[in-house]
């Protein structure tokens, strides 16, 4: 079973411009590594990381070792829902002979976090920046603390809604779920991806464009 929990941040306007900063840095990283899966073809995490975590590092040193990780989680993951899915209309069996679309994040793309740059205690949460921790109180019910202890934590996403308040999601999964499921923190074979994609065409979310090279 998978569980949703939101958490709304009460952020200062000092706070909400350092998470702008690190969103715009962060968006940065994605489209600095999406050109080079777009002409590699090659987009699992782990060989990603291999390939290209030195380089982005030395590029974007402000944005710390664990953010950079993240940041091509976020690229593969995108990768393999449009290179992928077997219902895209860009997947890569469709595409012989042809170049891949370009990946292009928009500056409002999320922000994926994991246990190294997140951290909850009781009655607060701490996260990662570029200038340092920011710490937010933390009021939880007693059946979503209940979860956070029960549950396999899957992924940390941090967006800013419509009304400019940035929200963290937690996806969590029972804890007999199979390891198997992606994660900021684990991986998954490009090939287990495609056999549980869903039959329908994967929705693209609006913060990434998909550019298609004209012949």
């Amino acid at each position: 079973m998978n569980f949703l929990i939101r958490v709304p941040l009460n952020t200062s306007p000092e706070q909400h411009a350092r998470l702008c900063e690190l969103r715009a840095v962060f968006a940065r990283v994605c489209n600095e590594l999406a050109p080079q899966v777009q002409q590699s073809r090659v987009w699992n995490r782990v060989a990603l990381h291999h390939l290209h975590y030195r380089s982005l590092r030395e590029k974007f040193p402000e944005l710390g070792s664990q953010m950079v990780c993240n940041a091509i989680y976020a690229v593969s993951k995108m990768s393999r829902l449009i290179y992928q899915a077997p219902a895209s209309p860009y997947n890569v069996s469709r595409r012989a002979g042809q170049p891949l679309p370009l990946l292009k994040f928009a500056d409002s793309c999320p922000v994926y976090f994991d246990r190294h740059t997140l951290s909850i205690k009781p009655g607060q949460l701490s996260l990662y920046t570029m200038d340092g921790r920011m710490r937010f109180e933390l009021q939880l019910d007693a059946g979503k603390l209940a979860l956070f202890e029960q549950a396999k934590l899957r992924e940390i996403v941090l967006n800013e809604r419509l009304d400019k308040t940035f929200e963290l999601s937690f996806f969590l999964v029972s804890a007999d779920a199979p390891d198997a499921n992606e994660g900021v923190d684990g991986d998954v074979s490009d090939e287990t991806l495609g056999e549980a994609a869903a039959p329908s065409a994967p929705q693209i979310p609006e913060y990434v464009s998909v550019e298609v090279a004209q012949p």
